[in-house]
């Protein structure tokens, strides 16, 4: 069952800019500052300056006593809002809940809690509709934490195809969720899947030729692919999804975005709260997660639910 419940409206706001995000607009950044501008008491603008800068600016802000945001409005793609994930759930003084305005290239965090809709109509709702009976209700999502950086997953984590297809887009000039679809295709064409291992709270799932293992966390990534159609994201639980070697990788793009992957029998679909995802030839794991690579990983990732660690804002049904 879903935990949503009736809370206060935001008073005071942390916006977070992220200039170099995939889609970024001062004109965006304008309207947003100029909506909450006319709700709130209070609003700080914050553009962030580098790589780490919105997980500190969050922190920081949390620490004002009497002056700290209880809302945080973070504009931009997943990656912005992995940072003010990492700030947010971290135990501290002060707590605030997050509102995400799309930015960015795949956009994944926010269609995962308002689809399509306009970011002006979410954001409208949390700052004016977020009584009892209003369109908006503070919602408190399911975290995962990797254990081996201490880093929280917010959409969620995928190895294999879609990991490396992050370092295919850096050479590709497009943009927004185009960029995203060309590498994710590119990558598969080529891709040869590695050997592989997925453990969930102790049972092996999964072991031999692997294309991806997807862990979450939110249904979408890259803001079109279903990889994960039955996750939720309040049932104390996480979602794994591994396509072994008996699929071609160059279908994986095309299975996806239907969610028809699942019915193929290279596919394994299994959840609970420990998952380990490993590379077992002892080769690096290519990982990543909330769109970022992570290079420093190792030949294995284990993730640990954590229930209800993130208060966002989020439609009050579950429909969108």
């Amino acid at each position: 069952m879903a935990d949503i419940t009736a809370a206060p409206g935001p008073t005071r706001a942390l916006v977070l800019a992220n200039p170099a995000s995939g889609s970024h607009s001062p004109r965006l950044v304008r309207e947003v500052a100029e909506l909450c501008g006319s709700s709130l008491d209070h609003v700080e603008i914050h553009p962030t300056t580098g790589p780490g800068d919105a997980t500190v600016a969050v922190r920081r802000a949390l620490e004002v006593p009497g002056q700290a945001p209880d809302l945080v409005v973070a504009i931009g793609g997943d990656g912005t809002v992995r940072e003010a994930v990492q700030g947010l759930a971290l135990p501290g003084p002060g707590s605030a809940a997050l509102a995400v305005v799309p930015g960015g290239t795949g956009n994944s965090g926010y269609k995962m809690l308002w689809g399509e809709r306009p970011w002006s109509e979410s954001l409208k709702a949390v700052l004016t509709d977020s009584g009892p009976g209003g369109s908006a209700r503070l919602r408190r999502l399911d975290l995962a934490r990797l254990a081996e950086t201490g880093q929280y997953v917010y959409l969620g984590a995928c190895s294999g195809v879609i990991a490396d297809a992050l370092i295919k887009a850096r050479d590709i000039p497009l943009t927004g969720r185009d960029l995203y679809t060309k590498a994710f295709a590119d990558t598969a064409a080529a891709y040869v899947p590695y050997p592989g291992r997925v453990t969930v709270d102790g049972r092996v799932v999964h072991e031999g030729p692997t294309v991806l293992a997807n862990v979450g966390g939110g249904r979408y990534r890259g803001g079109r692919y279903l990889v994960l159609p039955d996750s939720l994201l309040d049932d104390g639980l996480l979602d794994v999804c591994v396509i072994g070697g008996g699929l071609a990788a160059a279908d994986v793009p095309g299975l996806t975005l239907e969610a028809a992957h699942l019915g193929h029998p290279a596919t394994v679909y299994a959840r609970g709260r420990t998952i380990t995802v490993e590379r077992t030839d002892g080769r690096r794991l290519p990982l990543e997660h909330d769109g970022e690579y992570q290079h420093g990983i190792g030949a294995s990732a284990t993730f640990e639910v954590m229930p209800g660690a993130l208060p966002v804002w989020a439609p009050a049904t579950e429909g969108h």
